[in-house]
């Protein structure tokens, strides 16, 4: 496998019982891209990120990090996951959920140093969130709680960055902090992969994009997967975006 590429997927298979959730799913991402992964609600889109993390078994397939497989480069990929996996009635504070992201550099018998706190620091300034570090993650709002997880993966420091659905019911101000920290992450060359529910602002957002339903129906810029037919086949017909999306 060539490590020039930062994920390589081949002949990905994920089925749940019977019914294939993805099917012979293959793609290539370079260092440093933003990609959207992006298509109708139950194609699979989360089902593909976990299936990259080894969050769920692989029929067959074989996902590679940097040319090694995905089992050998764990600490080269942070995810963020969607919100509404995460208990938040548990008792911890903005502070203490950002320092989850440093455990993987701790030994069990050491308290996080100086430098592992200037780590967390940071991460939290990126997303706007250090004047709430005190704060029991439960008392923030929405939108907040994204930026928090968000800060967690940073902290830890990876090569690239798995979000799933970030921008689901975040309000205005968070939907351009967490631009601002993708932006921020691209420049200092984390490759970043988002799932994305939103088309009218995918071609904006993202370098590349994966339009997914069960099968890769495409992958480039969004001026390659953006074409009508294409996108009608995968939404079948109940597609809503604006016009000039659709053009060329």
């Amino acid at each position: 496998m060539n490590a020039e590429y930062a994920i390589q997927v081949r002949n990905l298979t994920v089925s749940y019982g019977p019914k294939p959730a993805l099917l012979d799913v293959s793609f290539m991402i370079q260092k440093g891209e933003l990609v959207g992964i992006i298509g109708p609600n139950g194609a699979g889109k989360s089902t593909l990120m976990k299936a990259m993390l080894g969050f769920v078994r692989r029929d067959i397939g074989d996902v590679y990090v940097f040319g090694k497989p995905v089992e050998q480069t764990r600490g080269a990929i942070a995810y963020v996951p969607q919100r509404g996996t995460v208990d938040w009635d548990y008792p911890v504070t903005v502070e203490d959920v950002a320092m989850m992201g440093r455990y993987g550099h701790l030994k069990w018998w050491r308290n996080p140093s100086k430098a592992d706190r200037e780590i967390v620091d940071s991460a939290l300034e990126m997303v706007r969130m250090s004047d709430f570090k005190k704060r029991q993650i439960g008392q923030l709002s929405g939108g907040q709680q994204q930026r928090v997880f968000m800060a967690r993966a940073l902290a830890q420091g990876a090569q690239i960055l798995l979000l799933d659905e970030p921008f689901a019911g975040v309000d205005a101000a968070t939907e351009s902090a967490i631009l601002d920290v993708l932006a921020e992450a691209k420049k200092a060359g984390i490759t970043l992969v988002v799932v994305h529910h939103d088309l009218a602002t995918a071609s904006e957002y993202f370098d590349k994009l994966l339009l997914v339903k069960q099968r890769l129906y495409a992958a480039g810029p969004p001026s390659l997967v953006f074409r009508q037919e294409l996108l009608s086949e995968v939404y079948e017909g109940k597609l809503k975006v604006f016009t000039d999306l659709l053009k060329g």
